[in-house]
């Protein structure tokens, strides 16, 4: 198997060899031999993993791709498939929101209550739901994103299923980057069904947003594919 330097790796990628050494110290590359001078010595293998680990990147964000490469980095590649498979299962979200907001712009009308979701009614639940702290979500009541109602005899939160859509939205417009003032905005206009050329000009966005994603999905299990083979 031919020997690579550092550069040799760095260079296909446009990256420094300091972040090469650093991916390997990190676990995201396969341990390197060194030469009796101590010069690490990389193969077409540490090649293909970083090309895995940054297509990765590219795909689910800098956490999940170390996560995905250590875990298979250490045999276990059954935590790297869980990782995606969860990564899979929000980007599956992020499309079935798009959807309900695209209906309720159709429909100029406030949006249905969605099927499935009707059981969350405390604000924990819903925390649990979107992976956030219950504390952002007040956040975002305080911005004016969600306006639960309260129950009259206890004072709490009780969140409908038109709530749930709403941050959920709320969450998909976060991951885009967009600021709260924004999405307060935005979330008011599907709430009301009126002035809808802003919110159908960010769910464009978006939905190329997504489509980029997915795309970079299929490249990143492609080059993960290829790494786990050699």
């Amino acid at each position: 198997m031919s020997s690579l330097r550092p550069s040799h790796l760095a260079r296909e990628h446009g990256i420094s060899t300091q972040a090469v050494r650093n991916y390997e110290r990190d676990g995201f590359l396969p341990p390197a031999e060194r030469t009796p001078s101590g010069y690490r010595v990389y193969t077409e293998r540490h090649a293909a993993a970083l090309r895995a680990y940054l297509a990765l990147v590219t795909a689910h964000g800098h956490a999940p791709a170390g996560t995905i490469m250590t875990a298979v980095n250490a045999g276990d590649v059954d935590r790297a498939l869980t990782v995606i498979a969860d990564a899979h299962t929000r980007f599956l979200r992020d499309r079935d929101t798009l959807d309900q907001v695209r209906r309720a712009i159709g429909a100029l009308t406030a949006q249905p209550e969605p099927t499935g979701i009707s059981g969350i009614r405390s604000i924990g639940e819903l925390a649990y739901r979107l992976r956030l702290g219950p504390a952002t979500l007040r956040s975002w009541e305080r911005a004016g994103i969600l306006v639960p109602a309260r129950d009259r005899a206890t004072g709490h939160r009780v969140f409908r299923a038109t709530d749930v859509r709403d941050a959920e939205l709320a969450h998909l417009l976060r991951r885009g980057g967009y600021p709260l003032g924004h999405i307060a905005t935005v979330v008011a206009q599907v709430r009301t069904a009126g002035g809808t050329g802003e919110l159908a000009a960010a769910l464009h966005g978006l939905h190329q947003a997504l489509t980029a994603r997915g795309r970079a999905m299929l490249r990143a299990a492609a080059r993960l594919d290829a790494y786990l083979e050699g």
